[in-house]
């Protein structure tokens, strides 16, 4: 695999984290001196999210063990940047918490883009990656106008940052009931 870029887009337990860790793990296989890196954006919030973000990384560690994980709640772009090597894969995951830390922080905090610039932001970064990408984000936009001014402002403004990283990536897969279609491949 040279540089290459995938968005994996779907909705909630539909396959997108276990497609992520399963291109890492053949990576990884592929050659011996390859290296993984997961960018993860969750927060622990609350106990319910910090019960399930200790159960991914459980789960991740016995299913890729030569993934590292790197947390990077804000700044994703420079992350990228930086985690970003030829002979390294970077898995991110995901870009819809990444948004939601950017657009509604639990505390007042400094770093990354304005939510506004988020898009554009990724998307530079994507493009100046050294190596290969995967990028989960989930597709919220296939239901009803939400209730509310600020709940209809994030799926819009998720759906711009998936347009954005689609734009930017090669390939783009939508994933549904586990199984994945491929909505654009560039090569």
């Amino acid at each position: 695999m040279t540089r290459r870029s995938e968005l994996i887009l779907g909705g909630q337990k539909n396959g997108k984290s276990r497609r992520a860790e399963l291109l890492a793990r053949d990576w990884l296989a592929s050659a011996p001196r390859r290296r993984s890196v997961l960018i993860a954006t969750g927060e622990p919030w609350d106990d319910e999210m910090r019960a399930r973000i200790a159960r991914h990384r459980a789960e991740r560690a016995a299913r890729v063990p030569g993934l590292a994980t790197v947390e990077e709640a804000l700044d994703l772009p420079g992350a990228l940047l930086r985690e970003s090597r030829a002979d390294t894969l970077v898995v991110v995951d995901c870009l819809t918490l990444w948004l939601t830390n950017l657009a509604m922080p639990a505390a007042p905090r400094t770093g990354g883009p304005a939510p506004g610039q988020a898009a554009d932001a990724l998307a530079r970064a994507i493009g100046r990656t050294a190596g290969p990408v995967v990028l989960v984000s989930n597709e919220i936009g296939l239901g009803v106008v939400p209730m509310g001014r600020e709940v209809r402002a994030f799926v819009d403004g998720l759906g711009r940052l998936n347009q954005a990283a689609a734009a930017a990536c090669d390939r783009v897969v939508l994933m549904a009931a586990g199984l994945p279609l491929v909505v654009k491949d560039a090569r």
